[in-house]
């Protein structure tokens, strides 16, 4: 196979051609280490931006795998359709049958921490204590539910957004009553027990094609709630590297096994999931994210590239659309 790529600020997908691996996504900050890992493998690909575009609804999509990578903070980024847009493209892919890698299901977990809180329940792994809280007014009295520290998150999250710690239930009270209270872009703001660590880190365990890749160790030691791993996330004025490769957590890993069996049911073929081991002996995941990124740091010394694991994963699907469907495509131009 040969590789390409075209980033389009205005597409349409049901352009014809060659058979390959459509990137839908929102911010090109994040794309650079899936390029070069599409390159590296032969993959052929299209990176597009769902930013706008179009698509005519009664025409059959170009050939190949379609991957989402809808971020769920794609609005503090000045694409605030970002999440309809991808609700549209999607949902037209697969009424045409196309494969998509991250599909319908994936985007609504990806947009709603509510929704991942379910799986997480419904599989049987131990979560925290939550609240979801529709609007503003009944957040003072609903946090009295739960003893201090608290914390609070957006539902539709990523960066931490909304994440912030409260010490004292009048403290939270000031915060919701001043300028300062972030609104959450769908209005859900949720309440979370805090979970005190054995140990200053959080791991995050990532996943491609069902099967674990690697942990990172997390260093949360500086209070800082922005757990993103790519470069463009970096926070300014943090000097030391807070992500680092944790090789004793493997497949074998009861929390890790526990997740795989969890990904596997709900269709989630890229995802990661981070986990903190409390004081008291838990082991409590409370986070699934469907659109990662990884950490050149860590990339740069695990036994293998997460990237590359992706470029191959969606490689072989590639390859076996071909198989399944060798005229597809003809009548897309």
């Amino acid at each position: 196979m040969t590789t390409q790529t075209r980033t389009r600020t205005s597409w349409s997908l049901e352009a014809g051609g060659e058979p390959r691996v459509h990137v839908l996504h929102d911010n090109p900050d994040w794309f650079a280490p899936f390029e070069a890992a599409f390159r590296a493998e032969g993959v052929p690909f299209l990176e597009v931006l769902l930013t706008d575009g179009s698509i005519d609804l009664d025409a059959e999509p170009a050939p190949g795998v379609y991957w989402s990578r809808l971020s769920a903070s794609s609005h503090t980024r000045g694409h605030a359709h970002a999440k309809e847009f991808t609700r549209s493209v999607v949902a037209w892919l697969e009424g045409w049958g196309r494969r998509v890698v991250g599909g319908s299901a994936v985007v609504e977990l990806e947009v709603s921490k509510v929704r991942q809180h379910a799986l997480l329940r419904r599989s049987g792994i131990d979560v925290p204590r939550t609240l979801a809280v529709f609007g503003r007014d009944g957040l003072a009295e609903r946090a009295r539910e739960l003893p201090v520290p608290f914390i609070t998150k957006h539902n539709q999250g990523g960066k931490g957004l909304g994440v912030r710690r409260f010490d004292s239930h009048e403290e939270f009270d000031a915060y919701i009553a001043s300028p300062e209270f972030e609104e959450p872009v769908d209005g859900v703001t949720l309440l979370q027990e805090f979970l005190r660590t054995a140990e200053p880190f959080i791991t995050r365990a990532e996943f491609v094609g069902g099967r674990f890749v690697y942990a990172v160790r997390v260093d949360t030691s500086a209070g800082s709630f922005e757990l993103c791993p790519a470069d463009a996330c970096a926070v300014p004025g943090v000097a030391a590297e807070p992500f680092a490769l944790r090789p004793e957590v493997t497949a074998d890993t009861p929390v890790v096994q526990r997740c795989a069996r969890m990904l596997r049911s709900a269709g989630l073929e890229i995802a990661g999931v981070e986990f903190a081991e409390t004081v008291d002996g838990r082991t409590v995941v409370y986070d699934v994210n469907t659109n990662t990124n990884y950490n050149p740091a860590v990339e740069a010394v695990a036994p293998e590239s997460a990237p590359g694991a992706i470029a191959r994963h969606l490689g072989s699907l590639l390859r076996a659309e071909a198989l399944h469907r060798p005229a597809a495509g003809v009548t897309a131009g």
